[in-house]
């Protein structure tokens, strides 16, 4: 049995941070996690792009982009979409994941799904920073996980 078990890229690496400004206050936490990940695990600052978006619905199209142009290793998607009284989550979050799951498989590119999908502000908040640990950066380890296994399985 051939196993490829989850490591670390053994080489420089060019991560996308495509983040949402809605909800901005949560959103800067997620990102601020990401670069702390990649910056411990030696991703240097000039090979992090951060691009801003208005809002979660965005993050596709701003994703399909930069995939197109080839300026990174892998991407991670930073939202929070935090439910209301009416079924706009529902199109926003659903739209903003299959749009980023699309641009993925399109281009055979890591694009990493950090969109926060929460009920209230405390489960985003909580999902940010405290409690439950900082989801941007957990989403920033798996950014560079895949990018050695599909580095290990492109060679192979």
């Amino acid at each position: 049995m051939n196993e490829f078990p989850l490591e670390m890229p053994g080489r420089n690496c060019k991560i996308a941070l495509v983040a949402s400004e809605f909800n901005h206050f949560i959103v800067q936490q997620l990102v601020d996690g990401a670069v702390d990940a990649l910056s411990r695990n030696g991703v240097a600052q000039q090979d992090i792009d951060l691009v801003w978006v208005p809002g979660a619905f965005e993050l596709p199209l701003a994703a399909d982009v930069l995939a197109r142009a080839d300026r990174c290793d892998a991407m991670i998607a930073l939202g929070a979409v935090i439910r209301g009284g009416t079924p706009h989550f529902d199109f926003v979050a659903g739209e903003c994941s299959r749009g980023l799951a699309e641009v993925g498989l399109k281009y055979g590119l890591p694009v990493i799904f950090g969109v926060l999908t929460t009920d209230t502000v405390d489960q985003a908040l909580e999902r940010a920073g405290s409690g439950a640990g900082n989801k941007g950066f957990d989403t920033a380890i798996a950014a560079l996980q895949m990018i050695a296994l599909l580095d290990r399985l492109n060679a192979s």
